[in-house]
Formats: structure tokens, sequence, C-alpha cells
């Protein structure tokens, strides 16, 4: 006699652990770089701004042009980030993708 109920695992309907701990992963990663992508725009915005507004002032100018010189540096390591993914996924699985939306199968 069974008081207690049948007790179904739950798992297998939604893959195995990996699976959801690489596509929650793959779901941050791809959020940072979202978010990576409008910081950089804000900051090229104010940058502009300040570079304009500056009136001549060689301090504002020189900050101008350092804070839009480190957001494209930003903008180049996440870009930079994607192609190296993507060519040790070429060179070690075979495949451009791989590593940036990878295919884990379970049970």
């Amino acid at each position: 006699m069974n008081i207690v109920g049948n007790i179904n695992n739950p798992i297998p309907q939604y893959g195995d652990f990996n699976t959801g701990l690489i596509l929650f992963l793959t779901n941050v990663l791809r959020l940072v770089f979202v978010v990576a992508g409008i910081y950089a725009l804000l900051n090229f915005i104010i940058a502009g701004y300040t570079y304009m507004s500056a009136g001549g002032d060689s301090k504002q100018l020189s900050a101008a042009w350092s804070r839009i010189w480190q957001t494209f540096m930003g903008l180049v390591i996440i870009v930079g980030s994607f192609a190296l993914a993507a060519i040790i996924g070429q060179l070690v699985f075979g495949k451009w993708n791989f590593i940036l939306s990878p295919e884990i199968y379970g049970p």
C-alpha cells in the first residue's frame, strides 16, 4: 500500500543538470554582453557631449578622448572574446559556434 503516493523524478523532462546550468550561464553571458554594449553606447554619447562642450579646455578634451578610447577598447575586448571563442571552437571542436551555443545531449 502506497501511503505517500508516487514521486516522479522531474529532471528527465527538463534534461540533465548540465543542460540547465549551461543554458543559464549562456543566458547570463548574453545578458552581460548586451549590458556592456548599451553601457558602451551611453559612454560614447556622454564622451561626445563632453568633447563638444569642452570649449577649448584641454583637460576636458583629454578626458573625453580618453573616455572614447577606453570605451572603444572595451568593445574591442568584447568582440575579440567572441572571435576567440569561435576560433577555438573551430580549431578544437570543428564547429564555429560550439562554444557560443553548446549542445549537450541528456538521457
